[in-house]
């Protein structure tokens, strides 16, 4: 965060500018800016007091920065400053009507984003000991911002390149004796480099139709070929894919407890991971219970907004789990001449679909836990998530980076993307970017196309 003085060599300090989203969207921020000062304009203290009601993420986050900066007030004066422990000083500003007027006529009206602006502004024309930054996850703000002609950027302090993100499998040539290895002795030693649990296609130098499918084993620096899948299929679904073909592998792998899948809509992330699961818990018995959430719009939506009673309620979230659900019943039972729906399995303890807003502060052991649109989560929600996998736990989640409907994070800084990024090079975690779709021909095109 500090910038070279490149004449002297010294150290420039900044002076970050925070707007409001910020704080909400990370409520560890004021320590990820160094020794950096830290300017809070009131306004942006004003807009947190209303949020810190709401009971969902963004409430206990404003809720979070509201005790944080109380405890602060108690150190020293937040007007004069208060030193953090990262070094830089802690400022709350209250703008002034008379920097307000010199504004553009377009910018002057009494709003939050002008006075953050105008704060941003005043500072830019007093301080001179650095640059002044105003950071915002606010793309008109940041354009409203370059216009006057301030400097002002996004909070990266989690974000991943979109387009370079790992995807989980890679294809390599290789003579034929590798492949030849793999099949007859179930293993090939490798010294090539490899993430753990990375899936890799080897193709013949000699003969391209010689071919085969494996896993990267971290542990033993070999490959080793990924699990076949029976005439039957896993709940009566046959991967059509190779992608497929390596997403059930992870899924059925009880060594791998975190598995991240992500693809455009279509792509089976949901219904596999359904089916896996299912599996899992009513065939192999190995959990004790199939857990399937989702986040509620924002994440933690009151749900009292809705009439019925609590099943209504989350009906309308759901739904789009039933329906997997139902699709992989219709297709094991109608093998087995008999039939069970989702609600006979809910209430065999088999399966439970629930909304993210009841997870929280839970312990969840022993279960089977999918956690479906996983991108609209904040990477601090999916922490909170994933910390609550008790012993023997497993959680998979899915999503599709470009469809967030979620106003605080975007392709590069959701929660799930994060976590493919952060958990590439542990042991017990896979990842697989699932590009094909198979739902329909039309599904295909429109997510091509549209």
């Amino acid at each position: 965060m500090l910038k070279n003085d490149k004449n002297t060599g010294t150290e420039i300090m900044k002076t970050f500018i925070l707007d409001t989203n910020v704080l909400l969207y990370d409520p560890q921020a004021l320590s990820k800016f160094q020794e950096n000062d830290i300017i809070i304009p009131i306004t942006v203290i004003e807009e947190i007091d209303r949020f810190k009601k709401d009971m969902n993420e963004t409430g206990r986050n404003a809720r979070h920065i509201s005790r944080l900066l109380d405890q602060l007030r108690k150190v020293g004066s937040l007007s004069a400053g208060v030193r953090l422990e990262t070094g830089g000083l802690l400022r709350v500003e209250i703008y002034e009507e008379k920097v307000m007027k010199r504004l553009p006529p377009e910018l002057r009206e009494d709003r939050g984003d002008n006075r953050i602006l105008a704060v941003a502004v005043d500072f830019q024309e007093k301080d001179k000991r650095g640059p002044v930054i105003l950071v915002t996850k606010d793309t008109n703000l940041r354009i409203k911002a370059d216009a006057l002609g301030l400097k002002a950027e996004d909070y990266e302090s989690d974000k991943v390149d979109i387009e370079e993100l790992y995807p989980g499998f890679s294809e390599i040539e290789v003579e034929p004796v590798v492949i030849d290895r793999l099949h007859g002795q179930g293993f090939s030693d490798t010294d090539l480099e490899m993430l753990p649990n990375e899936y890799v296609t080897l193709k013949d130098q000699v003969n391209p139709s010689h071919s085969a499918i494996c896993r990267y084993d971290s542990a033993q620096s070999r490959l080793i070929p990924i699990r076949k899948i029976g005439k039957d299929g896993v709940w009566s679904i046959q991967p059509r894919n190779r992608e497929q073909f390596f997403a059930l592998d992870a899924l059925l792998d009880d060594n791998i407890k975190l598995v991240t899948l992500v693809g455009k809509a279509g792509t089976g992330k949901t219904l596999l991971a359904i089916a896996a699961g299912l599996h899992k818990v009513a065939e192999e018995n190995v959990y004790n219970r199939l857990l399937v959430s989702r986040p509620v719009f924002p994440m933690g939506r009151d749900l009292g907004f809705l009439p019925g009673d609590i099943e209504e309620k989350l009906t309308p979230w759901m739904q789009p789990i039933f329906d997997n659900v139902e699709l992989l019943l219709s297709g094991h039972e109608a093998e087995k001449r008999h039939s069970k729906g989702y609600k006979e399995l809910m209430a065999m303890g088999i399966l439970d679909i629930e909304p993210l807003t009841y997870i929280r502060g839970r312990s969840i052991p022993n279960q089977y836990m999918i956690v479906d649109e996983a991108q609209n989560l904040t990477p601090h929600e999916i922490k909170t998530i994933i910390t609550r996998a008790g012993e023997g736990t497993k959680i998979v989640l899915t999503g599709d980076p470009y469809q967030i409907d979620n106003p605080y994070v975007d392709a590069s800084s959701n929660g799930l993307t994060y976590v493919v990024e952060r958990f590439k090079e542990q042991t017990i975690s896979g990842h697989i970017t699932m590009n094909k779709g198979e739902r329909s021909a039309l599904a295909e095109l429109a997510a091509n196309l549209l």
